[in-house]
């Protein structure tokens, strides 16, 4: 078994994205939901990523990993003023534990402007690990949703 990650390319690539950001995004509003955290219905900005993937992440990379041939995990990164954001970072349940998180996040990081942030799920534990492990550090939150942990990488 080996990890391969790649740019997703457009319009190729995009029921892959849309999948995979599908996935993301239904299985964050569950636990959002689990916690009292979730809105009454499905956000309008979030259905537009599923829908055109290219357009809603348009000026930004989206790097798909791959494992035996399957499409099993995301990350899309930005530039922003402050350097680098990462966001939408995925791996589908049935493929965790086998590195993808690890080499998307490396990936994402190769050639990324410092600093380099993204915000998690506190009870996103494994992620947390994965992230502190990276370098990442916890700083003062931009976004102030209950429960949303901010990170950065210097």
């Amino acid at each position: 078994m080996s990890v391969t990650v790649r740019e997703a390319v457009f319009p190729r690539d995009a029921a892959a994205v849309s999948a995979l950001v599908g996935a993301y995004l239904r299985q964050t509003e569950a636990e959002k939901g689990e916690r009292g955290l979730a809105a009454d219905t499905f956000p309008e900005r979030y259905a537009r990523e599923i829908d055109d993937p290219a357009a809603a992440f348009a000026g930004r990379h989206a790097l798909i990993a791959t494992v035996d041939g399957a499409d099993v995990g995301l990350v899309v990164s930005s530039t922003v003023p402050e350097g680098t954001e990462l966001s939408r970072v995925w791996t589908d349940p049935r493929a965790r534990g086998r590195g993808v998180g690890t080499a998307l996040l490396t990936a994402a990081l190769s050639g990324a402007v410092r600093p380099v942030r993204l915000s998690v799920w506190d009870w996103r534990e494994p992620a947390v690990r994965m992230y502190r492990a990276a370098g990442f550090e916890v700083v003062p939150s931009w976004d102030d949703r209950p429960g949303l942990m901010c990170l950065e990488l210097r």
